[in-house]
């Protein structure tokens, strides 16, 4: 079912996940201009429509159904607690949000805190998280730079995403728990876009474009009764393929590789006879 109107994505206009989110819709195929000030973009090759807005508003966009799709942090698809569904992980933008203390501090574990406050962007993901561990604390709902509050005597303890960690660090907290790991993801609202074959095609080409991410296509001639070795060597998505060649004792054999296992597959591969091996980049890989 496909309706008059064009399908409408909500993406994040700046933040960690901008610039991932505009190169996988590129990489996918989809035809857009960027302007400085951009509000919305039509896409030239498909019936699609781009919104850039604040990544925080994503999942009330979707959730009010004033676009179909959004593009934003599972982070914040868990705050917003409304009936959302992931449709499809990305890939970036990976970090966890965690539950920290100043590094002095006399606390070992969430239990530790019942009765003290704590700041942070997440309430409603920090209040679930208190109650499933029957700890009764303040939840302080802070906008900005969450991990100054124990400095400033806000907060004895705060709930904030980290990724590598070092704003932690610098400012003098350490992690004691995790209370959800987040990546970007493309979501709907419960009941909406089924059926409509946009989304299918506009799934699919994201889809293509992340299992293509950390391979590489590798073609090799080889002996034919090395085969099953090389076979054993690079499985493939569905199998090495494998054509004759005018010297019956060689064949043709091409694959589809992770790329973080080839400093291993290559010298196991010219061991077993392998040789004019090529490795090339994959851009999209459709199943």
């Amino acid at each position: 079912m496909t309706s008059a109107a064009p399908l409408r994505l909500a993406v994040p206009n700046k933040g960690r996940l901008e610039a991932p989110a505009v190169e996988l819709l590129k990489g996918a195929g989809l035809e857009f201009e960027l302007s400085e000030r951009r509000l919305s973009a039509g896409v030239r090759n498909a019936d699609i429509e781009l919104l850039f807005v604040r990544t925080e508003d994503v999942a009330e966009y979707v959730a009010d159904g004033l676009v179909e799709l959004g593009l934003t942090g599972a982070d914040l698809v868990a705050e917003h607690g409304g009936a959302l569904r992931t449709i499809l992980p990305l890939g970036f933008g990976a970090c966890s949000l965690v539950l920290a203390v100043p590094r002095d501090a006399a606390v070992t574990s969430v239990t530790d805190l019942a009765g003290c406050r704590i700041a942070t962007s997440f309430p409603r993901v920090t209040a679930a998280f208190l109650a499933d561990a029957g700890v009764e604390a303040q939840v302080v709902e802070v906008r900005g730079a969450v991990e100054v509050t124990p400095q400033l005597g806000v907060a004895d303890a705060v709930v904030d995403l980290v990724a590598s960690g070092s704003t932690l660090r610098v400012n003098g907290l350490r992690p004691i728990a995790t209370l959800l790991a987040s990546e970007g993801v493309l979501v709907a609202r419960d009941g909406t876009a089924d059926g409509d074959e946009r989304v299918g095609g506009l799934v699919d080409m994201l889809r293509s474009v992340l299992d293509a991410r950390g391979r590489e296509y590798m073609m090799m001639n080889a002996p034919a009764d090395a085969l099953d070795r090389i076979r054993a060597l690079i499985p493939g998505l569905s199998g090495p393929t494998v054509m004759p060649l005018a010297d019956p004792a060689f064949i043709a054999v091409h694959s589809v590789v992770e790329r973080s296992q080839l400093w291993r597959i290559v010298p196991a591969l010219k061991a077993a006879g392998a040789r004019d091996i090529l490795v090339v980049p994959i851009e999209k890989v459709v199943r």
